[in-house]
Protein backbone atom coordinates (compact mmCIF):
# COMPACT_ATOMS: atom_id res chain seq x y z
CA UNK A 1 0.00 0.00 0.00
CA UNK A 2 1.55 3.37 -0.29
CA UNK A 3 3.30 5.49 -2.41
CA UNK A 4 3.90 7.97 -4.73
CA UNK A 5 0.41 7.28 -6.72
CA UNK A 6 -1.84 8.49 -3.87
CA UNK A 7 -2.59 11.49 -1.91
CA UNK A 8 -0.25 11.56 1.18
CA UNK A 9 1.01 13.98 3.38
CA UNK A 10 4.52 12.30 4.73
CA UNK A 11 7.34 11.62 3.27
CA UNK A 12 9.29 8.68 4.19
CA UNK A 13 6.81 5.84 2.73
CA UNK A 14 3.73 6.37 1.25
CA UNK A 15 1.26 6.48 3.89
CA UNK A 16 3.25 4.43 6.73
CA UNK A 17 5.82 3.35 5.08
CA UNK A 18 7.28 2.11 1.77
CA UNK A 19 8.29 4.86 -0.79
CA UNK A 20 8.58 8.03 -1.64
CA UNK A 21 5.17 9.87 -1.18
CA UNK A 22 4.07 12.14 -3.50
CA UNK A 23 0.60 13.72 -2.63
CA UNK A 24 -1.57 12.10 -4.82
CA UNK A 25 0.29 11.75 -8.11
CA UNK A 26 4.20 11.78 -9.49
CA UNK A 27 6.01 14.79 -8.52
CA UNK A 28 5.09 17.88 -10.42
CA UNK A 29 1.57 16.29 -11.26
CA UNK A 30 0.17 19.41 -9.35
CA UNK A 31 -2.98 20.17 -11.50
CA UNK A 32 -2.87 24.01 -13.03
CA UNK A 33 -6.86 23.25 -14.76
CA UNK A 34 -9.23 25.43 -12.94
CA UNK A 35 -12.48 23.09 -10.77
CA UNK A 36 -15.21 23.65 -12.43
CA UNK A 37 -18.20 25.50 -10.57
CA UNK A 38 -21.09 22.98 -9.64
CA UNK A 39 -23.73 22.37 -11.76
CA UNK A 40 -27.04 20.59 -10.78
CA UNK A 41 -28.62 20.01 -7.38
CA UNK A 42 -26.26 17.37 -5.86
CA UNK A 43 -26.71 15.09 -2.97
CA UNK A 44 -26.14 16.53 0.81
CA UNK A 45 -24.42 14.06 3.15
CA UNK A 46 -26.21 11.47 5.36
CA UNK A 47 -24.13 10.82 8.33
CA UNK A 48 -23.68 7.02 9.50
CA UNK A 49 -21.67 5.11 10.74
CA UNK A 50 -20.69 2.57 8.01
CA UNK A 51 -18.37 3.28 5.30
CA UNK A 52 -18.39 1.95 1.71
CA UNK A 53 -16.07 2.88 -1.41
CA UNK A 54 -17.58 3.55 -4.49
CA UNK A 55 -16.29 1.70 -7.63
CA UNK A 56 -14.04 3.33 -9.81
CA UNK A 57 -15.58 1.92 -12.61
CA UNK A 58 -13.54 3.90 -15.38
CA UNK A 59 -10.21 3.55 -13.61
CA UNK A 60 -8.92 6.73 -12.59
CA UNK A 61 -7.15 5.59 -10.30
CA UNK A 62 -3.59 4.22 -11.14
CA UNK A 63 -3.24 0.40 -11.17
CA UNK A 64 -2.15 -0.57 -7.61
CA UNK A 65 -2.33 -3.87 -7.60
CA UNK A 66 0.12 -6.31 -5.10
CA UNK A 67 2.68 -8.19 -6.79
CA UNK A 68 5.69 -10.04 -5.43
CA UNK A 69 9.42 -8.29 -6.29
CA UNK A 70 12.49 -10.94 -6.07
CA UNK A 71 15.88 -10.46 -6.66
CA UNK A 72 16.85 -11.88 -9.75
CA UNK A 73 19.47 -14.33 -8.32
CA UNK A 74 16.63 -15.76 -5.93
CA UNK A 75 14.04 -16.43 -8.73
CA UNK A 76 13.55 -20.52 -8.69
CA UNK A 77 10.19 -22.04 -10.16
CA UNK A 78 9.38 -23.46 -6.65
CA UNK A 79 9.99 -19.53 -5.45
CA UNK A 80 7.98 -18.16 -7.99
CA UNK A 81 5.28 -20.68 -8.10
CA UNK A 82 5.03 -20.31 -4.38
CA UNK A 83 4.74 -16.42 -4.17
CA UNK A 84 1.97 -16.68 -7.09
CA UNK A 85 -0.07 -19.25 -5.15
CA UNK A 86 -0.54 -16.08 -2.78
CA UNK A 87 -1.66 -13.88 -5.73
CA UNK A 88 -4.05 -16.00 -7.50
CA UNK A 89 -6.22 -16.02 -4.25
CA UNK A 90 -5.49 -12.44 -3.22
CA UNK A 91 -8.54 -10.13 -3.60
CA UNK A 92 -9.30 -6.47 -2.50
CA UNK A 93 -12.49 -7.41 0.39
CA UNK A 94 -10.14 -10.60 1.62
CA UNK A 95 -6.86 -8.10 1.56
CA UNK A 96 -9.56 -5.15 3.84
CA UNK A 97 -10.74 -8.37 6.18
CA UNK A 98 -6.95 -9.72 6.95
CA UNK A 99 -6.31 -5.82 7.70
CA UNK A 100 -9.52 -5.34 10.13
CA UNK A 101 -8.47 -8.40 11.68
CA UNK A 102 -5.33 -6.62 12.52
CA UNK A 103 -5.96 -2.88 12.92
CA UNK A 104 -9.46 -3.21 14.46
CA UNK A 105 -9.49 -7.09 16.11
CA UNK A 106 -5.30 -6.73 17.22
CA UNK A 107 -4.18 -9.77 16.02
CA UNK A 108 -1.08 -9.74 15.12
CA UNK A 109 0.39 -9.98 11.16
CA UNK A 110 1.51 -13.49 11.62
CA UNK A 111 -1.61 -14.39 13.21
CA UNK A 112 -3.80 -12.97 10.57
CA UNK A 113 -1.62 -14.37 7.87
CA UNK A 114 -1.94 -18.13 9.35
CA UNK A 115 -5.74 -17.32 9.18
CA UNK A 116 -5.80 -16.38 5.96
CA UNK A 117 -3.64 -19.35 4.84
CA UNK A 118 -5.99 -21.88 6.36
CA UNK A 119 -9.16 -20.55 5.45
CA UNK A 120 -8.12 -20.14 1.61
CA UNK A 121 -5.58 -23.10 1.18
CA UNK A 122 -2.87 -21.49 0.33
CA UNK A 123 -0.45 -24.44 0.95
CA UNK A 124 -2.57 -27.04 -1.18
CA UNK A 125 -0.86 -27.90 -4.00
CA UNK A 126 2.39 -25.63 -3.88
CA UNK A 127 4.99 -28.71 -3.79
CA UNK A 128 8.45 -28.78 -2.76
CA UNK A 129 11.54 -28.24 -4.77
CA UNK A 130 13.10 -24.73 -2.45
CA UNK A 131 15.77 -24.72 -0.70
CA UNK A 132 18.32 -22.14 0.70
CA UNK A 133 17.57 -18.81 2.77
CA UNK A 134 15.11 -16.64 2.12
CA UNK A 135 14.68 -12.88 3.63
CA UNK A 136 11.55 -11.33 2.84
CA UNK A 137 11.51 -8.06 3.57
CA UNK A 138 8.57 -5.73 4.70
CA UNK A 139 7.67 -1.71 4.76
CA UNK A 140 6.34 -0.72 8.91
CA UNK A 141 3.00 -0.82 8.27
CA UNK A 142 0.77 -3.67 9.21
CA UNK A 143 -0.76 -4.65 5.52
CA UNK A 144 2.86 -5.02 4.34
CA UNK A 145 3.87 -7.18 7.30
CA UNK A 146 0.84 -9.45 6.80
CA UNK A 147 1.12 -9.75 2.89
CA UNK A 148 5.43 -10.91 4.23
CA UNK A 149 4.20 -13.55 6.63
CA UNK A 150 2.14 -14.66 4.22
CA UNK A 151 4.78 -15.15 1.75
CA UNK A 152 6.77 -16.42 4.49
CA UNK A 153 4.41 -19.39 4.79
CA UNK A 154 4.42 -20.49 0.89
CA UNK A 155 8.04 -20.21 0.91
CA UNK A 156 8.50 -23.12 3.97
CA UNK A 157 5.87 -24.97 2.74
CA UNK A 158 7.73 -25.27 -0.87
CA UNK A 159 11.16 -25.53 1.12
CA UNK A 160 12.98 -22.73 1.82
CA UNK A 161 14.30 -21.46 4.96
CA UNK A 162 12.20 -18.16 4.58
CA UNK A 163 11.94 -15.41 7.66
CA UNK A 164 10.54 -12.11 7.71
CA UNK A 165 12.18 -8.63 7.98
CA UNK A 166 10.54 -5.52 9.08
CA UNK A 167 12.80 -2.74 7.26
CA UNK A 168 10.87 0.45 6.68
CA UNK A 169 10.36 2.77 3.67
CA UNK A 170 11.00 1.85 -0.14
CA UNK A 171 13.99 4.16 0.18
CA UNK A 172 15.54 1.63 2.70
CA UNK A 173 14.18 -1.73 1.37
CA UNK A 174 14.51 -1.36 -2.31
CA UNK A 175 18.17 -1.05 -2.33
CA UNK A 176 18.79 -4.12 -0.18
CA UNK A 177 16.30 -6.21 -2.73
CA UNK A 178 18.75 -4.88 -5.76
CA UNK A 179 21.77 -5.85 -3.64
CA UNK A 180 20.45 -9.29 -2.96
CA UNK A 181 20.45 -8.58 0.64
CA UNK A 182 17.08 -9.27 0.89
CA UNK A 183 15.40 -11.71 -1.55
CA UNK A 184 11.46 -10.69 -1.78
CA UNK A 185 8.93 -8.19 -1.12
CA UNK A 186 5.29 -7.70 -1.28
CA UNK A 187 5.00 -4.27 -3.61
CA UNK A 188 2.52 -1.83 -5.39
CA UNK A 189 2.75 -2.11 -8.69
CA UNK A 190 1.78 1.83 -9.78
CA UNK A 191 3.64 2.74 -6.86
CA UNK A 192 6.89 0.79 -7.66
CA UNK A 193 7.14 1.85 -11.23
CA UNK A 194 6.67 5.49 -10.00
CA UNK A 195 9.65 5.26 -7.38
CA UNK A 196 11.75 3.24 -9.90
CA UNK A 197 10.91 5.43 -12.68
CA UNK A 198 12.22 8.42 -10.73
CA UNK A 199 15.09 6.75 -9.48
CA UNK A 200 16.54 5.57 -12.68
CA UNK A 201 15.52 8.54 -15.11
CA UNK A 202 14.51 11.48 -12.98
CA UNK A 203 12.44 13.04 -10.07
CA UNK A 204 10.80 14.94 -12.82
CA UNK A 205 10.45 11.45 -15.36
CA UNK A 206 6.92 11.42 -16.23
CA UNK A 207 5.85 7.85 -14.74
CA UNK A 208 4.77 5.06 -17.23
CA UNK A 209 2.01 3.43 -14.75
CA UNK A 210 -1.07 2.93 -15.92
CA UNK A 211 -4.48 2.29 -14.49
CA UNK A 212 -4.36 -0.58 -16.66
CA UNK A 213 -2.65 -3.41 -15.15
CA UNK A 214 -0.80 -4.96 -18.04
CA UNK A 215 0.35 -1.87 -19.31
CA UNK A 216 1.92 -1.21 -15.50
CA UNK A 217 3.26 -4.08 -15.29
CA UNK A 218 5.04 -4.41 -18.74
CA UNK A 219 6.48 -0.81 -17.57
CA UNK A 220 7.79 -2.25 -14.42
CA UNK A 221 9.35 -5.29 -16.13
CA UNK A 222 11.36 -3.00 -17.71
CA UNK A 223 12.24 -0.71 -15.15
CA UNK A 224 13.01 -4.19 -12.83
CA UNK A 225 15.70 -5.28 -15.39
CA UNK A 226 18.17 -2.76 -14.96
CA UNK A 227 17.19 -2.98 -11.00
CA UNK A 228 17.95 -7.00 -10.78
CA UNK A 229 14.46 -7.10 -9.65
CA UNK A 230 11.90 -9.93 -11.52
CA UNK A 231 8.45 -10.10 -10.77
CA UNK A 232 5.37 -13.05 -10.06
CA UNK A 233 1.72 -12.51 -10.93
CA UNK A 234 0.00 -9.41 -10.02
CA UNK A 235 -2.87 -10.23 -7.45
CA UNK A 236 -6.16 -8.16 -7.78
CA UNK A 237 -5.82 -7.02 -4.72
CA UNK A 238 -5.41 -3.00 -4.70
CA UNK A 239 -4.20 -0.60 -1.87
CA UNK A 240 -4.83 2.71 -3.58
CA UNK A 241 -6.86 5.87 -3.49
CA UNK A 242 -10.42 5.51 -3.32
CA UNK A 243 -13.77 7.50 -2.77
CA UNK A 244 -15.83 6.52 0.20
CA UNK A 245 -19.47 7.27 1.00
CA UNK A 246 -21.69 6.53 4.13
CA UNK A 247 -23.92 3.18 3.29
CA UNK A 248 -26.56 5.67 4.35
CA UNK A 249 -25.55 8.17 1.44
CA UNK A 250 -25.33 5.10 -1.01
CA UNK A 251 -28.75 3.95 0.13
CA UNK A 252 -30.64 7.22 -0.64
CA UNK A 253 -29.19 8.25 -4.12
CA UNK A 254 -28.88 4.51 -4.98
CA UNK A 255 -24.58 4.73 -5.51
CA UNK A 256 -22.25 1.83 -6.21
CA UNK A 257 -20.29 3.71 -8.51
CA UNK A 258 -18.18 6.90 -9.14
CA UNK A 259 -20.39 7.02 -12.27
CA UNK A 260 -23.41 6.84 -10.19
CA UNK A 261 -22.27 9.38 -7.96
CA UNK A 262 -21.89 12.05 -11.44
CA UNK A 263 -25.18 10.76 -12.65
CA UNK A 264 -27.29 11.54 -9.04
CA UNK A 265 -25.35 13.54 -6.86
CA UNK A 266 -22.92 15.94 -9.22
CA UNK A 267 -24.00 19.45 -7.79
CA UNK A 268 -24.11 22.03 -5.52
CA UNK A 269 -25.61 19.82 -2.26
CA UNK A 270 -22.49 17.80 -2.61
CA UNK A 271 -19.06 17.79 -0.87
CA UNK A 272 -16.03 16.14 -0.97
CA UNK A 273 -13.48 15.74 1.62
CA UNK A 274 -9.80 15.07 1.68
CA UNK A 275 -6.80 16.21 1.67
CA UNK A 276 -5.55 19.95 1.13
CA UNK A 277 -3.84 19.11 -1.91
CA UNK A 278 -7.03 17.04 -3.05
CA UNK A 279 -8.51 19.75 -5.44
CA UNK A 280 -5.30 20.00 -7.43
CA UNK A 281 -4.33 16.82 -7.64
CA UNK A 282 -5.29 14.49 -11.17
CA UNK A 283 -6.26 11.37 -8.69
CA UNK A 284 -8.60 13.23 -6.38
CA UNK A 285 -10.98 16.23 -7.02
CA UNK A 286 -8.94 17.02 -10.96
CA UNK A 287 -9.58 13.50 -11.90
CA UNK A 288 -13.20 13.16 -10.44
CA UNK A 289 -13.84 16.18 -12.87
CA UNK A 290 -11.99 14.99 -15.69
CA UNK A 291 -12.78 11.38 -15.69
CA UNK A 292 -16.23 11.37 -14.39
CA UNK A 293 -17.62 15.25 -14.74
CA UNK A 294 -18.13 15.19 -10.84
CA UNK A 295 -18.77 18.56 -9.81
CA UNK A 296 -19.10 19.78 -5.92
CA UNK A 297 -20.38 22.58 -4.42
CA UNK A 298 -17.56 22.76 -1.62
CA UNK A 299 -14.22 21.06 -0.82
CA UNK A 300 -13.51 20.20 2.72
CA UNK A 301 -10.41 20.39 3.53
CA UNK A 302 -8.95 17.71 6.22
CA UNK A 303 -5.15 18.98 6.01
CA UNK A 304 -2.54 16.50 5.82
CA UNK A 305 -4.74 13.74 6.76
CA UNK A 306 -2.57 10.65 6.04
CA UNK A 307 -4.92 7.26 5.44
CA UNK A 308 -7.94 9.58 6.05
CA UNK A 309 -8.86 9.12 9.45
CA UNK A 310 -10.29 12.27 9.78
CA UNK A 311 -11.81 12.40 6.44
CA UNK A 312 -13.58 9.10 7.11
CA UNK A 313 -14.98 11.40 10.71
CA UNK A 314 -15.89 14.08 8.52
CA UNK A 315 -18.14 11.47 6.67
CA UNK A 316 -19.48 9.91 9.12
CA UNK A 317 -20.89 12.68 10.95
CA UNK A 318 -22.27 13.96 7.85
CA UNK A 319 -20.02 16.99 7.16
CA UNK A 320 -18.70 15.67 3.83
CA UNK A 321 -20.50 13.47 0.89
CA UNK A 322 -17.81 11.90 -0.14
CA UNK A 323 -14.03 11.86 0.71
CA UNK A 324 -10.64 10.36 -0.03
CA UNK A 325 -9.30 6.57 1.80
CA UNK A 326 -7.40 4.10 0.67
CA UNK A 327 -9.22 1.04 -1.01
CA UNK A 328 -7.70 -1.47 1.36
CA UNK A 329 -8.45 0.30 4.94
CA UNK A 330 -9.61 -1.97 7.12
CA UNK A 331 -13.21 -0.09 7.87
CA UNK A 332 -14.39 0.26 4.83
CA UNK A 333 -17.38 -2.03 3.39
CA UNK A 334 -16.95 -3.86 0.16
CA UNK A 335 -19.78 -3.33 -2.43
Amino acid sequence: MRYTTRIVAVSAGFLLAAGALVACGSSGSSGTAPIAKASGKGCAPVAGNQLVVLTDNKNLQLSDVIVPAVNVKANQPPLMNALNKVSSVLTTPKLVAMNKDVDINRQTPAAAAAAFAQQNGLTSGIGTGGSGKIIIGAADFSENQELAELYKIVLKEAGYDATTQTIGSRELYEPQLEQNKIQVVPEYAATLTTFLNGKQNGASAASPASSDVNTTMAALTKLGQKANIVFGQPSTATDENAFAVTTATAQKYGLKTLSDFAAKCSGSASSLAGPAECPQRPFCQLGLQKTYGITFGKFVNMGQDTGGPVTKKALIAGDATMGLVFSSDSTLTQQ
